[in-house]
């Protein structure tokens, strides 16, 4: 008998199903904002401390191919244990280099200690010539001074 034991994905799939593309490779990254000790590239990479905004309310995050790519699998990872909020997101895709904008998708989650901490989002898409990706957080959707933030941003 054969046997390999598989580490899956918290989607419940096989890790190696997915070939995550290495950003820091093939692309520029523009945050609105950084802590300097959670920079983007944190959030490119599994098991990182991931990226934080520098100041409260709406960030963009956009991410500009070197060359256009072709997308199947985009990742997010939200998490929050400290305070309870709405957040809203909006995952957007450009074939032009920024220059126009198509949205591939928009949420609205609740983060409430203990039980909802963790948010989860996988896209299964079929995206041919892709020159950038962007993400708006709105921390709060009623205001205050939530802090924006991005456990896990991958790609395939």
């Amino acid at each position: 008998m054969r046997k390999q034991i598989l580490d899956t994905t918290k989607s419940g799939k096989p890790e190696s199903e997915h070939r995550w593309l290495n950003v820091e490779a093939l692309a520029r990254m523009e945050p609105s904002s950084e802590e300097p000790q959670h920079m983007i590239e944190a959030a490119m990479l599994p098991g990182g401390n991931g990226w934080k905004a520098a100041s409260s309310g709406e960030q963009t995050l956009c991410m500009l191919f070197d060359d256009a790519q072709d997308l199947r699998t985009i990742r997010l990872v939200f998490k929050e244990s400290l305070r309870p909020r709405t957040q809203e997101f909006l995952l957007s895709w450009s074939g032009d280099q920024g220059n126009t904008w198509r949205d591939i998708a928009r949420q609205q989650y609740n983060f409430s200690s203990p039980d909802s901490t963790l948010e989860v989002e996988e896209y299964k898409v079929d995206l041919h010539g892709v020159t950038g990706l962007s993400l708006s957080i709105i921390p709060e959707i009623s205001g205050g001074d939530a802090v924006a933030s991005l456990a896990e941003w991958r790609i395939a």
